[in-house]
């Protein structure tokens, strides 16, 4: 059976490392430089270079984002930062501009090119061309359905890899082409400064009513025009992969490590159920309901199915169901050593999620802080906590607990 690539977001060394943890095939982030997400921390060559080391150790490839657009005060820069990275050892660049990729082909030959989704590939005559130029794999365009990309695949070099994201954020945008940040804020979205603007709620003013703003709609909370849906496609592997897409990819550089820990294991389970069961497949529903615990908006299969991921008119922000409240760091004896991230009290009940995936109920029954003092509240953000438990809880676990209200 065919088998895709699963490739996972990293915006930070932690969150590198739960990719790791949790099954990612690959794993794409950025320097400090030339990446299309300056809010993330991103990587200094040190840092890169290690976390290069880390992966190949467990046969985990690392791709470098350079998709932005760089001006001319910037591309004078770019020959020795391809030729750092290529000396890092990342597999491939992910690159928006030709001449960056001419600039790649010479200073980084060693290094793969996959031609970034910012390029707006719709086409199976630009995907060759940009094949013929060197391009090991093209990153389609979000706005393509399945049979579009089926189309592609049919119709070009079956050395051309494609890849394609199938879970996280949407921009309203083509292929993230957006003006608006630039032109309210001054920041520009494609050299990854992006505002988010399109989340922001909006009135409508009339000119000779200062101070006076109308929603839009007839609503108390205003109107969010172009505020996208969230892109999840967990229930339609066999679709994508039959589609000969090679590399499903996972939206996030600019989220957490649990939220790259959560979908980066989903979906690990969901393909290799796929990869054992063949068209007897079916998506276990605790995988299905995993991905509604970590923040999000409301799920849609964007453009896959010819159907547009259309926007929530109603609120801007995301849905929070779960709260991670800590980390386990060791298990011995019957007891948890753990990290404290929010508040959390004896008699909880808590949702661990171990490095195997596969989730598991745990009641809090005591509890006790670092002195072995008994408490019945872990208040403290990163204070040490020992929790006695019948069940072993792995290290690296992530224990969450549900809200009760959910916003």
């Amino acid at each position: 059976m065919f088998k895709g690539e699963l490739l996972s977001p990293a915006g930070d060394a932690e969150c590198f490392d739960s990719a790791l943890k949790f099954g990612a095939d690959a794993i794409y982030l950025a320097g400090k430089e030339f990446g299309m997400r300056t809010a993330s921390s991103n990587f200094d060559t040190d840092t890169l270079r290690a976390s290069i080391k880390k992966a190949h150790e467990k046969n985990v490839k690392v791709y470098l984002t350079c998709n932005t657009l760089p001006r001319n005060n910037e591309i004078d820069r770019m020959p020795e930062f391809l030729e750092k990275a290529q000396d890092c050892g990342v597999d491939a660049f992910i690159i928006a501009d030709l001449g960056v990729m001419s600039l790649a082909h010479k200073y980084a030959p060693k290094v793969e090119q996959h031609v970034s989704t910012q390029a707006g590939i719709v086409n199976y005559q630009t995907a060759q061309v940009l094949y013929d130029m060197g391009a090991k794999r093209v990153v389609l365009a979000r706005e393509l359905s399945l049979d579009e990309i089926a189309e592609i695949r049919a119709k070009t070099n079956p050395e051309l890899e494609l890849e394609t994201f199938v879970h996280g954020s949407m921009c309203v945008s083509f292929s993230g082409r957006c003006l608006i940040s630039s032109y309210m804020t001054g920041r520009d979205a494609n050299r990854g400064d992006c505002a988010q603007p399109c989340r922001w709620k909006y009135h409508l003013y009339e000119e000779h009513r200062d101070g006076q703003y109308f929603p839009v709609v007839e609503e108390d909370n205003g109107t969010y025009l172009y505020n996208s849906r969230d892109l999840c496609m967990i229930e339609h592997i066999p679709e994508v992969l039959k589609a000969g897409v090679k590399s499903l990819k996972i939206e996030g550089r600019a989220k957490s490590a649990y939220y790259v820990a959560v979908t980066t294991n989903a979906y690990r389970h969901a393909l290799d159920d796929y990869y054992k069961m063949g068209d007897n497949w079916k998506l276990q529903p605790w995988i299905a309901d995993e991905l509604n615990k970590v923040s999000h908006r409301e799920y849609n299969t964007g453009f896959f199915f010819g159907n547009e991921p259309g926007q929530v008119h109603s609120n801007g922000g995301y849905i929070r169901e779960y709260d991670v409240v800590a980390v386990c760091d060791e298990y011995s004896d019957g007891t948890a050593y753990m990290t404290q991230r929010n508040r959390f009290f004896v008699g909880d009940t808590l949702d661990v999620l171990p490095p195997d995936g596969i989730p598991f109920n745990i009641i809090v029954e005591q509890l006790f802080d670092e002195n072995g003092n008994q408490i019945d509240v872990a208040p403290h953000a990163m204070q040490k906590l020992k929790m006695p438990c019948k069940t072993e809880i792995p290290s690296g676990s992530l224990l969450r607990k549900k809200r009760t209200t959910v916003k």
